[in-house]
């Protein structure tokens, strides 16, 4: 067995069959000389009763000399009981992320999230994760990947943070399933773009606007009495479009709209007279169930948004968002001094910090207050202006 150098590697010839030939120096170190001509350098080794075999590189993308370093490695490795060969066919076999997406969106999302949900995983998975570092090996993937992808989409830090929270979740599954190490999860300490929430509220003027479009749409004929319905209710109960969209009679009751599921499960949505004289003005199409009805027959209304464009248009409220309707009726309820706990109750929040982003607007009643005192007390004390002139007569 001759020492395996360039030269001695380049005089090899094709077979009519592969074969290998071993190094003199390193036990175990050979190069496998294929039929096409190839050249591969390869690291041999005996475990378990099997003899098993590392590719160290192809001839020519390597030198005999790196691959005699990697020789090395290999064989240290053996020494100290591992198995590089096991590990590589380990490694080979592992799912890449886009796999891990697959398996994650179809065992937990579709069966743990709601619709909305599902739409919003989906989206990420699809747009934003797969294209980036599909490819990628789940047990490859390190913080400074994800750092990178999130980086991406700095531009929208919204997008950005909703992704980097679907990849840790997905990463915490892959720990649970196996696929990763315990406490490897590499969105960690990855920090979140600060998001600006956005506080739309209609005014009293603005909300008078849209009444009057809602109510000429309902007599030129330009929106069905669903959709007219739709927007007045949300307003009127402060519901997310979702509760309203898929609203049924059978959940109107004496004590108000009983939903057996919302973004935070069952809840109990107080039902003014006001929301319930909407109600009362809709048709009920025979076999369907739903207080919206759509086109489909036994089907509720899926298109809003169309519908809202052309409202708001002629309202004078272009950028006002559905989900606007719902700020509103928050506003108007702190504004009125309802205590903040009662305003989440009504919203539905399952946490006080989730209303309170809108506990600043609690100063307008107080300041009114103290407008009023002031006046009231200034009247008893009189202005400035007032005294002096009082004085000067006296005097």
């Amino acid at each position: 067995m001759p020492k395996l150098t360039k030269r001695t590697i380049d005089a090899l010839q094709p077979g009519a069959a592969d074969y290998f030939v071993w190094d003199s120096e390193i036990v175990g170190f050979g190069i496998r000389v294929m039929r096409s001509g190839a050249k591969t350098y390869q690291a041999q080794y005996r475990k378990g009763g099997r003899t098993r075999r590392v590719s160290l590189g192809r001839h020519g993308n390597i030198t005999a000399e790196q691959a005699r370093l990697k020789a090395r490695e290999v064989m240290g490795l053996v020494a100290k009981g591992e198995n590089p060969a096991e590990e590589i066919s380990q490694h080979r076999r592992a799912p890449t992320i886009a796999a891990l997406c697959d398996r994650f969106f179809s065992t937990h999302v579709m069966e743990r999230c709601k619709p909305s949900t599902q739409a919003e995983y989906r989206r990420a998975l699809n747009l934003f994760i797969k294209p980036a570092i599909g490819a990628f090996k789940v047990v490859d993937v390190e913080r400074h990947d994800i750092a990178h992808l999130h980086h991406r989409h700095r531009a929208t830090p919204y997008q950005a943070n909703r992704t980097l929270q679907v990849l840790s979740k997905m990463f915490n599954l892959a720990e649970v399933w196996g696929l990763r190490p315990d406490g490897s999860n590499p969105c960690r300490h990855v920090p979140k773009y600060r998001e600006v929430k956005r506080e739309r509220y209609l005014s009293h003027a603005e909300l008078q606007r849209l009444g009057m479009v809602l109510s000429v749409a309902a007599e030129d004929g330009t929106e069905t009495p669903y959709i007219i319905a739709a927007f007045r209710l949300l307003i009127l109960t402060g519901c997310r479009l979702g509760e309203i969209q898929t609203l049924k009679w059978e959940y109107i009751t004496s004590r108000g709209m009983e939903l057996p599921d919302s973004k935070t499960g069952a809840r109990r949505i107080p039902l003014p007279q006001a929301a319930r004289d909407v109600l009362a003005t809709l048709p009920r199409p025979d076999g369907n169930p739903y207080v919206i009805a759509g086109k489909i027959e036994g089907q509720h209304a899926t298109d809003f948004q169309h519908p809202w464009r052309r409202i708001r248009t002629r309202a004078g409220l272009d950028g006002v968002r559905i989900h606007d309707l719902r700020h509103t009726y928050a506003s108007n309820a702190v504004s009125s001094g309802m205590p903040i706990q009662m305003v989440g109750r009504l919203l539905g929040h399952t946490q006080l910090q989730t209303t309170m982003r809108y506990a600043h607007l609690a100063d307008d009643p107080v300041n009114r207050a103290a407008e009023e005192n002031a006046a009231r007390l200034s009247a008893a004390i009189g202005t400035p202006e007032v005294r002096r002139a009082h004085l000067t007569i006296v005097r």
